[in-house]
């Protein structure tokens, strides 16, 4: 008798404290957001558009979970400078105004880059290719402007963003900026960035950070651009990742090649595809199934648990960590590079709830 009562006693036990451990971790989803678990180690951003900020339901989990914004297109060069003589602020500012009213740090991206900067930029009237120093002016006037504007309200800046070539056995990629004015317009970002707003810390930033070709080669330039006395502060690794890479020793790897040169590290646009990498865009496969299982619910979220285990590990070097959209309602991973495919590549899942890989993330020893 003694023994039966003693059984019900602690599945009585276990069943309350489940119970327990469940109201607990709803508490901590009304509560407290992943800002509040890493407020030891580093900022957590999201990269948001300005119709993201027209959702009062976005609104709400952004300002519960995340405390740095960057606008993911609005501030590219393309879409604040699409004419010589005009520049289109409105949503630009709107995401600065939304960070200043709600107290949240915010990063620039981008300054200068190939894909999407206007085509007017290295033409002449007439059509031509403008010579170097009228790219260079153009350029200077640019940065200038946009971080003037923004000056004591971004706090850092992606100067120059994915400047390396995707070939392996290049160096620089062979766009117009380097056409037209070779490797120098790389330095001159970062000059006319710091001249424009000396507080700014300046990154570098650039995807497929973890291979250890491209970090060699990314390292080089970095390097030489020290050693010239360039004002680079930082390097940003996009964390356009996957549950297939990287490994812990790849971006182990990464973070210490960078370390190394004295420079801070953020993860600047992190996202967990369930997909290999590809850039090229393709049709849809059989392979490409849209569909979450449970299978692959938790192979992300041992990935996010090991990258953010890694991360916590270097918080000396790590300065914050963006996710690159808010959650799997909407993502860039959607139709690209595979037009039609759904991918689940964040923490929070379509209906904006915490996934599984959120609370591997939260849930650890400090």
């Amino acid at each position: 008798m003694i023994k039966k009562i003693s059984s019900l006693f602690l599945i009585f036990l276990s069943l309350a404290l489940i119970q327990c451990g469940h109201t607990h971790r709803l508490q901590h989803d009304e509560t407290k957001g992943l800002k509040d678990y890493y407020k030891d180690y580093f900022p957590i951003g999201v990269a948001v558009s300005a119709r993201t900020l027209d959702d009062p339901q976005n609104v709400k989990l952004i300002v519960q979970q995340f405390n740095s914004v960057t606008a993911e297109n609005s501030m590219k060069m393309g879409p604040i400078h699409p004419k010589e003589n005009f520049y289109n602020w409105k949503n630009a500012d709107s995401i600065v105004e939304f960070a200043q009213a709600h107290h949240l740090k915010m990063r620039g991206h981008n300054l200068c880059w190939h894909e999407q900067a206007p085509s007017w930029f290295f033409k002449d009237s007439a059509g031509n290719l403008v010579s170097k120093e009228v790219l260079l002016k153009r350029l200077k006037d640019h940065i200038t402007t946009v971080v003037s504007r923004y000056k004591g309200k971004i706090y850092a800046w992606d100067v120059v963003n994915e400047a390396i070539d995707d070939n392996p056995n290049n160096f620089l990629r062979n766009d117009l900026f380097y056409q037209i004015c070779g490797e120098d317009y790389i330095a001159k970002a970062f000059e006319y960035a710091h001249a424009a707003d000396p507080n700014a810390v300046l990154f570098y930033n650039d995807y497929n950070l973890v291979r250890k070709e491209k970090v060699d080669r990314v390292y080089k330039l970095l390097k030489q651009l020290k050693e010239k006395g360039v004002p680079v502060d930082a390097v940003g690794i996009q964390g356009h990742w996957s549950i297939f890479e990287p490994s812990k020793e790849q971006l182990e790897y990464a973070i210490n090649k960078f370390a190394s040169l004295g420079l801070k590290i953020q993860i600047t646009e992190l996202d967990m595809s369930l997909y290999k990498w590809e850039k090229n865009r393709r049709a849809k496969t059989a392979a490409d199934v849209d569909v979450y299982t449970p299978e692959l619910e938790q192979k992300q979220a041992d990935q996010y648990k090991m990258i953010f285990d890694v991360l916590r590990e270097h918080k000396k070097d790590i300065t914050g960590v963006t996710f690159w959209n808010l959650s799997d309602k909407h993502t860039w991973l959607d139709n690209y590079p595979v037009p039609g495919r759904k991918n689940y590549p964040l923490l929070f899942d379509t209906t904006m709830k915490p996934k599984k890989a959120y609370w591997e993330v939260v849930n650890f020893k400090k």
